[in-house]
């Protein structure tokens, strides 16, 4: 099992790293050379070049919105110079970012892969020309990368199963849907121990009943939609609660449940905060969210790209003081493992105030009165 993330640590990251936030970035990401940054205060960027490869845009707005953007700052604050690049999805793409930084020489690889087997391979690829590598939220099974920056994974599932827990905990034999993420994701895979770890003793005892549960391939929002209501339909109809594995597939789920007449009668969880999130469980239709500050995990990611690319590997071990396991490659991993929050509407003003979402992204509309109850503005 993997080891348990200190609550203690994002504190302690948190006070360390003097970082002010960014809004979001609409900058192309496309570009195979868009290092947009500017020298650091007071003089150029002396401390080299950290490469940072997102892995899409069209399943979650927070690569471009937040990661890209605290990640950018982050680094060049520190005196480095910042290539963030989105390989929208594509493998292809990944892997050809990744060469170019390698043929760059960047200091250091920040990677966010799209799937464990390309992430490996990319690290092996670093590592063979001397580049450390930092799988950023999402472990790389059976790769080599020297650390990892992320949330406590299993500790999202676990908040996933204990909300809907919650949000049934007076309806005995409740019938359950689980939509999960990716199968090639390892992040997926932790999501849904821990979920598990909460709702299968509830399974067991017939407290609640398990109806399903899918993985949908790469996120893909319309496939989960269009798997949820085939699981409706074979269920004639029937569900009372439902784990979705993050926002994007939550707000495909609710879909199905508005054309049958169940939205903000099932409830539902999610993962991200992402402002479409937030506005459905505003509207009720979803019950909660999982607040993940990633501002938090992308200046703790810098601080260690930063201590790496000067050679302090013993700061950077005195930083990671967390392990993940990766069964794959028979090895336990240097991490920074932050803590993730449970978010049901009355947190939802605790996610603008920290400024991840604007009131005004949220507030509009139908929406106008329940900022108003909840002190949003």
């Amino acid at each position: 099992m993997r080891s348990r993330t200190l609550t203690l640590l994002a504190a302690t990251v948190g006070a360390g790293l003097v970082l002010s936030a960014c809004g979001a970035n609409s900058a192309d990401s496309g570009s195979s050379n868009s290092s947009q940054s500017a020298p650091a205060p007071g003089g150029a960027a002396t401390g080299g070049k950290v490469g940072v490869i997102l892995p899409e845009t069209a399943t979650s707005a927070r690569w471009e919105s937040f990661d890209k953007p605290f990640l950018t700052k982050a680094l060049k604050d520190a005196g480095f110079d910042a290539d963030v690049q989105n390989a929208q999805g594509d493998v292809q793409k990944f892997t050809t970012l990744a060469d170019g930084m390698i043929a760059q020489n960047v200091k250091v690889l920040i990677i966010a892969a799209i799937n464990g087997e390309v992430g490996a391979a990319v690290a092996r690829k670093a590592q063979a020309a001397g580049i450390p590598t930092i799988d950023y939220d999402r472990l790389n099974l059976g790769g080599s990368s020297d650390y990892y920056v992320s949330f406590d994974n299993e500790k999202v599932g676990q908040l996933q199963g204990q909300g809907l827990s919650d949000a049934l905990k007076d309806k005995k034999g409740a019938e359950v849907v689980m939509i999960e993420g990716a199968p090639t994701d390892n992040n997926a895979t932790l999501f849904a121990n821990g979920q598990k770890s909460v709702l299968q003793p509830k399974f067991a005892a017939g407290d609640l009943k398990l109806v399903r549960e899918q993985a949908i391939d790469n996120w893909d929002n319309q496939k989960g939609g269009q798997t949820f209501e085939q699981i409706l339909t074979d269920n004639k109809g029937k569900v009372d609660g439902v784990v979705a594995a993050n926002d994007g597939l939550a707000g495909a789920v609710i879909t199905v449940l508005k054309k049958n007449g169940l939205n903000g009668k099932v409830p539902v969880t999610g993962q991200d905060a992402t402002a479409d999130g937030l506005m459905a469980i505003l509207r009720g239709d979803q019950y909660m969210t999982v607040f993940k500050p990633i501002k938090e995990e992308a200046e703790a990611a810098a601080k260690l790209a930063v201590l790496l690319a000067k050679g302090d590997k013993a700061g950077a071990d005195a930083l990671a003081t967390a392990k993940a396991k990766d069964p794959k490659g028979n090895r336990e991993v240097k991490s920074v493992l932050l803590e993730p929050k449970l978010t049901t509407k009355e947190g939802v003003k605790e996610v603008v105030t920290q400024g991840y979402v604007k009131a005004s992204e949220i507030c509009g509309g139908d929406l106008a009165a329940a900022c108003t109850t909840l002190g949003i503005s």
